[in-house]
């Protein structure tokens, strides 16, 4: 009976993580109609709804809330037990879940992880990409890697990256017939390939720094994107301006592909830092991962 109510009770943490029974179905190796019978079981042997089910998502209740609350620490608690003997062994192994942004996982994260892997196969590694501000307790991640700037101040961050600038680019075609912004306001009168936040689901704002002014402006245009390789890819066909990391069109730049515009308005922004809570014991993966992340700096 114990055995049924453990496992039925990680299945209700991992639905209620993912907010889908597909997902959750998916990681726990079973299917969805399994695992819906499972958690109707528990809500009847408990005599609450823990879940609220919809079409299109599910949540739980208040009971639910609470129930995770109270459960939810003793789960992870064993986790990270686990995970420490694994120490022992001189073999990290379990899983590390990090969400991150796509210019930090290519330049940063992606090398580090690599090492991690082939070093100690037995770890796995998931990496979200998304520009969102991302509960890591909630959603359950082990870390988030955002700009310094963006850290909370409850969590522990640590720079893995140097600050680096932005660059404002387009195609030669594009400036054929469009003279190239000199301040910022000049950018109303130009097209703008923007980047759709799915934080607020708004468009991020362009920021601007000069001689202790600061401003932030829209560009306006057609083209919305929620990734840097298709931002990079229409500035390339000359459809628009493009706000991005300096790597990323250093290369374009030099070889005359882009034209850099308002580089004086552009000043460095803060690095990356890799973030995690401060009362959750790191697993054994994790602290390595921080060493090669901060050996990268």
């Amino acid at each position: 009976m114990m055995r049924d109510s453990i496992n039925d009770l990680v299945a209700f943490l991992t639905v209620a993580r993912e907010r889908s029974f597909t997902k959750a179905a998916a990681q726990l190796g079973t299917s969805q109609p399994a695992l819906s019978r499972t958690l109707r079981r528990l809500e009847e042997q408990l005599g609450v709804q823990l879940l609220t089910r919809s079409t299109r998502s599910v949540s739980p209740t208040e009971a639910g809330d609470r129930l995770i609350g109270s459960i939810g620490p003793h789960f992870e608690g064993i986790e990270a037990g686990l995970a420490d003997l694994s120490e022992l062994s001189g073999k990290p192994a379990g899983t590390l879940r990090i969400t991150s942004v796509e210019h930090a996982s290519a330049t940063i994260l992606t090398p580090a992880v690599s090492r991690l892997m082939l070093d100690y196969p037995e770890v796995r590694v998931e990496i979200t990409n998304d520009y969102g501000l991302v509960d890591i307790v909630e959603q359950r991640y082990d870390a988030g890697i955002r700009l310094g700037e963006q850290v909370a101040k409850d969590m522990i961050g640590v720079r893995i990256g140097p600050d680096f600038r932005q660059a404002v680019v387009g195609s030669p075609s594009y400036f054929e017939h469009r003279a190239k912004p000199v301040t910022p306001h000049d950018l109303t009168a130009h097209i703008g390939i923007n980047l759709r936040l799915p934080t607020s689901g708004g468009l991020w704002s362009w920021p601007f720094a000069k001689k202790g002014r600061e401003v932030r402006v829209r560009a306006e245009g057609h083209r919305v994107c929620n990734t840097i390789p298709l931002m990079l890819d229409f500035a390339l066909a000359g459809v628009g301006l493009a706000h991005l990391p300096e790597d990323i069109v250093e290369q374009h730049i030099l070889e005359g592909r882009l034209i850099r515009v308002l580089d004086d308005w552009c000043p460095a922004v803060t690095g990356y830092h890799l973030y995690y809570p401060s009362r959750r014991q790191p697993k054994p993966a994790f602290r390595i991962l921080l060493d090669l992340l901060r050996s990268g700096v």
